[in-house]
């Protein structure tokens, strides 16, 4: 069974949202753009693993602060593709805005512990075995689908249409997607920006459905909340027309599976 907390749903932080992170049994992380803010420091002292999408700020943004909190403890281990975890060493391990928690507080006990994952080739982390899947965002992005127990989970990160190579690697009895903005947004801008609507979910699981006759829950994340009344209705009628389960995260929203 799979305990599944949604801690920040949203691409906006405010008092009443939070960036995206997701946490799984209390120990997984995955990505870490409202991870701290979302949690106790006793909830944060029993993160053992972050798993990143991809490297931008809305994604990451608390990596330094959970770096910071979890000093002279074991480090936690931080999974990512090569280029994030370039970048991130390059520009937020660097030590000019905070320490860098690879070496500090000292080389030997670091905060976190950099490790990297290559798309297809499945991994073990705590528990969960994962498998990294590339996803079409307006960076390089790398979706998991984590599994414990027969149960698996599929997580896009931040994603545009164009999932077909992921959906024959996997048959997950969850997706929780980004969902970015209304389709009256126009799809050109969600194909330019890396992103979806509700009519390009529409598209992704209708190849889904066909590949493997038949449809998972959803849960939506990364929504853009001042346009979450239109992207609510639009998800109304396309609930009701594909007869399947589709959620709008919330923050502190809790799934089991």
């Amino acid at each position: 069974k799979l305990e599944i907390t949604i801690l920040g749903a949203h691409n906006l932080e405010s008092s009443n949202s939070r960036m995206v992170s997701i946490l799984i049994d209390g120990s997984l992380a995955l990505d870490a753009g409202g991870l701290t803010s979302g949690l106790s420091l006793d909830q944060q002292g029993k993160i053992k693993a972050i798993l990143l999408t991809h490297q931008h700020f809305d994604h990451v943004k608390d990596v330094v602060s959970i770096g910071l909190k979890n000093a002279y403890q074991p480090a936690i281990q931080i999974y990512a593709s090569e280029i994030v975890l370039k970048i991130l060493s390059e520009h937020l391990f660097n030590g000019l805005l905070y320490p860098d928690f690879t070496i500090w507080p000292s080389p030997e006990k670091p905060s976190l512990k950099l490790n990297v994952i290559k798309p297809y080739e499945r991994f073990e982390a705590l528990n969960f075995s994962i498998l990294p899947l590339p996803t079409n965002h307006a960076v390089p992005n790398t979706g998991y689908a984590i599994s414990k127990s027969a149960k698996t989970l599929f997580y896009t990160g931040d994603t545009s249409y164009g999932l077909k190579e992921c959906w024959q690697h996997i048959s997950p009895q969850l997706i929780i997607t980004e969902l970015t903005g209304p389709s009256s947004m126009g799809e050109e801008f969600f194909q330019r920006t890396g992103h979806l609507s509700p009519s390009l979910l529409k598209k992704e699981l209708l190849e889904f459905k066909k590949l493997k006759n038949y449809l998972p829950q959803v849960v939506l994340v990364h929504l853009n909340p001042e346009k979450e009344d239109k992207i609510g209705a639009e998800i109304d009628a396309l609930r009701s027309e594909l007869g399947i389960s589709i959620i709008i995260g919330r923050e502190n929203m809790k799934l089991s599976l």
